[in-house]
């Protein structure tokens, strides 16, 4: 007879444990029903990118020392870094440095690698295009500072946008 009596008494534990999960989520649900929708209207509004945004990357053709640090580092085996040996002083000099940003991860482990600082992420992100081909950055694709969002005078950022009431 005990152990039908701690069976019903288990049975009624987990009820009571799923209606309190049920009731739960419930309350949640309806906490959520209260609020305002928050759609952005894309073309037209943007959403300001946060300080760590991981964006298109630019590059300073004057600091690159050629060390291919960021082909090494890279997962993808990704910036393609022509140079060449000048024997007079012994040092590299960069020809040309290209990324092709249809295969790139944008990890930004070139970014955190590079010793001169000569990478770094900006906040673009807008690099849909329709031929594939046009993904591939050259040096002076690049080296292109990106308009940034706040400073863009045709778009209504939402921090700028009328409030709804």
């Amino acid at each position: 007879m005990f152990p039908m009596v701690t069976r019903v008494m288990d049975y009624g534990q987990q009820t009571v444990r799923i209606a309190r999960y049920i009731g739960q989520s419930f309350m949640i649900t309806l906490s959520h029903a209260n609020r305002l929708p928050v759609t952005i209207q894309y073309p037209y509004e943007k959403l300001i990118t946060s300080e760590r945004f991981r964006g298109r990357i630019h590059f300073e053709f004057d600091k690159c020392i050629a060390c291919e640090v960021c082909v090494r580092v890279c997962p993808m085996d990704l910036p393609v870094v022509d140079w060449e040996l000048e024997t007079n002083i012994r040092k590299k000099r960069l020809l040309n440095y290209s990324i092709d940003f249809g295969i790139c991860i944008f990890c930004g482990n070139c970014v955190e690698y590079c010793p001169t600082n000569c990478l770094s992420m900006t906040e673009e992100y807008e690099l849909s295009t329709y031929d594939r081909h046009e993904l591939n950055y050259n040096q002076i694709a690049l080296g292109r500072l990106p308009m940034s969002v706040i400073d863009d005078y045709t778009i209504r950022t939402i921090l700028n946008s009328p409030k709804i009431k």
